[in-house]
């Protein structure tokens, strides 16, 4: 593969160092392998303020926000562990210019993590471990970014 010259805008396949995010509280063994914890939020356990702040059902709703965060974060997702994440853009979750992205995380020597990204235009997709560790997938037709305009008042 032939590299773009220096001083360009054209990315360059290269490798970051993952750390987990500070202030995580302990992940043990015996957490991973309970179903029951895999339904959980370790990470934001109680809803904060702005989510629906004069709902009855506030914290039921926060719970079914993103039932399997403990899960894809750190039973198949490595966001408590140090890895290297490998591609054009491997501090990003996409490609910034929009098109294909690619990158690869390594945890340890033998674990290889694959992300594939598009996105363009309205349509966004993603499969695979993403900048900070955890599994997601992503499918979406998203309306246009335009602030649509507001008629005056008659």
């Amino acid at each position: 593969m032939k590299r773009p010259p220096a001083g360009t805008n054209s990315a360059r396949w290269h490798t970051v160092i993952v750390t987990p995010k500070p202030g995580l509280p302990k992940i043990h063994f015996y957490n991973k392998v309970n179903p029951v914890w895999w339904f959980g939020n370790i990470d934001d356990p109680v809803p904060p303020a702005w989510y629906r702040p004069d709902s009855t059902y506030r914290d039921s709703l926060w719970q079914l926000r993103n039932p399997l965060h403990n899960f894809d974060h750190y039973v198949i997702g490595v966001a408590d562990k140090r890895f290297k994440r490998s591609g054009w853009w491997p501090e990003r979750n996409s490609n910034p210019n929009g098109g294909w992205d690619f990158a690869v995380s390594r945890r340890k020597k033998i674990i290889l993590l694959p992300f594939l990204s598009y996105q363009r235009g309205r349509f966004n997709f993603y499969f695979g471990w993403r900048e900070r560790g955890d599994f997601g997938i992503k499918l979406n037709f998203s309306n246009s970014n335009k602030i649509p305009e507001r008629k005056p008042a008659q």
